[in-house]
Parts: structure tokens; sequence; C-alpha cells
């Protein structure tokens, strides 16, 4: 029991950690400026839309907490690895 609680309180640690680094990123991609800049943040809204949304229909089907942390952190860790690409 208090297994699947200590690690969906690491996971969630990580997503939040993982989750400064894609801000930073952005912040540093969004200061150019430029069309980039604006592709980036209409990304950027979009994507926190579609998230929510996606995890309310898993957690309304029935998935649980560590289902939507992991969700989260797979699309976290994407956005970090395309965005220090350049």
């Amino acid at each position: 029991m208090y297994d699947s609680w200590l690690r969906l309180g690491f996971d969630t640690v990580r997503l939040g950690l993982e989750a400064q680094t894609v801000v930073a990123l952005r912040l540093a991609k969004l200061s150019l400026g430029g069309a980039a800049a604006q592709a980036e943040a209409q990304r950027m809204v979009t994507e926190k839309l579609e998230a929510a949304a996606e995890a309310a229909m898993t957690l309304a089907t029935g998935g649980t907490a560590e289902r939507v942390v992991r969700d989260y952190r797979r699309k976290v860790r994407a956005n970090a690895r395309r965005l220090s690409r350049g």
C-alpha cells in the first residue's frame, strides 16, 4: 500500500523537476521573439488544454493518479527533448 504512494510521490517530484527544465527552455525560446516564439507560445497553450482534458478523461474512466502523472511525465520529457535540440 505505501509502495504505490511512495512511487507516486517520487514520480510527482520528478515531474516537477522535469517541468522546470521545460519552463526554462521555453522561456529562452520565447525571449528570442519572432515567429518561432509565437508558435511555441501557441503550442504551449494548446498542449496544456489537451493534457488537462486527457487527465480528466483518464480519471473519469477509472484511471489512476499514477497513470496521469506517468502520461504528463512522458509529454514533459518529449518537450524537453524537442526544445533542447533547438
